[in-house]
């Protein structure tokens, strides 16, 4: 206690020193402009948010090759299925044609052992070949319908590597970015397009752990700055992350829009919290009544006899031209708006 003690009265000294008192003139008391500290209601408490996309999807080719065909630009509504992209598939369809041949020259010599083998059935009943002689015609068979039967598994998948190449939209939505042009190569895994579905839409705000019992969120209102009408956005229905932001020490809001909601991800949003977060009891005074120096802050509060006199303070968030003061003075009391010509009165 008697460090802090000694702290407050070095800062009240650095405070006085850095303001200085050796003015030609000292403006009477009742010059001075002052504030009253002003108490923050609950209809004030809000976080800002973002609107975001709940299915957002960015497309990857899944093969190598050249962009040869681009169907669509940032904007567009696309259908579930429709093709969005095509690549350079020449090396792939060749690969295809090549496999389909081996495919049929397979079965053709798998009827050729068939009917090899059917005749060494007849000569073995005839007694013309021994035993050996039929197994290792039966064999030969097998072995060509494995064979057969390989290729064609092969030619499949070569067939459906083929359709890499063709880039179909997963589902309706629209088209958000489109990160190649004509000409580009694609590779494995880098995004080509980016979709949303713009009937789910959510806001997501980041809120303070403090505010974090929101009750039954009945209270919750999503405001759109810009949007026509301006009305208040009830949520259809909202979810708090569990996990807390080790850096800003906030959890994640989510709150889903209305069906026809006209926003657009990315655009910001302001959401009101409900009264068990509303901020009744929070002062602020005006930012250019607060003195700082170092790592102390002050304003200086008028008394009952009109004298200003320097008092140390908390500081917490800017509020717009104003700031919050979380210790060191009380609702009603006025802080002088000129914290130079304060210094001067004697």
């Amino acid at each position: 206690m008697a460090g802090w003690a000694m702290r407050i009265v070095l800062g009240m000294g650095l405070l006085l020193a850095a303001l200085g008192t050796a003015a030609a003139s000292d403006p009477p008391p009742g010059a001075l402009q002052s504030a009253p500290v002003r108490s923050g209601g609950a209809a004030a408490a809000s976080v800002d948010g973002v609107v975001q996309a709940v299915r957002q999807t960015a497309l990857a080719a899944q093969v190598a090759g050249a962009v040869v065909a681009l169907d669509v630009q940032a904007g567009d509504r696309v259908r579930a299925g429709q093709v969005l992209l095509r690549l350079d598939a020449r090396a792939a369809e060749q690969t295809a044609a090549a496999g389909a041949a081996q495919v049929q020259a397979a079965r053709a010599a798998q009827e050729e052992a068939a009917r090899e083998l059917e005749r060494q059935r007849q000569l073995f009943a005839q007694h013309y070949i021994s035993r050996a002689a039929l197994d290792r015609a039966e064999a030969q068979s097998k072995a060509t319908q494995a064979e057969a039967a390989a290729l064609l598994a092969s030619a499949g998948a070569t067939r459906t590597q083929s359709g890499f190449y063709v880039l179909k939209a997963p589902y309706a939505g629209v088209v958000s970015d489109v990160a190649v042009v004509l000409g580009d190569m694609a590779l494995p895994g880098r995004p080509l397009l980016t979709l949303y579905d713009p009937k789910a839409l959510r806001v997501s705000a980041p809120v303070p752990q403090s505010a974090a019992p929101l009750g039954d969120g009945g209270s919750l209102r999503i405001e759109l700055p810009g949007m026509a009408g301006g009305d208040a956005i009830v949520p259809t229905a909202w979810q708090l992350l569990p996990t807390v932001d080790p850096a800003t020490h906030s959890l994640e809001l989510r709150l889903d829009l209305p069906a026809g909601t006209a926003a657009t991800p990315g655009m910001f949003a302001r959401v009101r919290l409900p009264g068990p977060a509303a901020t009744a009891g929070r002062l602020f005074v005006p930012a250019r009544a607060v003195v700082r120096r170092a790592e102390l802050s002050g304003v200086y509060v008028i008394g009952a006899d009109g004298q200003p006199r320097l008092r140390l303070v908390r500081l917490g968030r800017a509020d717009g031209d104003s700031v919050e003061v979380l210790a060191g003075v009380s609702a009603g009391e006025r802080v002088a708006l000129d914290p130079q010509a304060a210094a001067r009165v004697r």
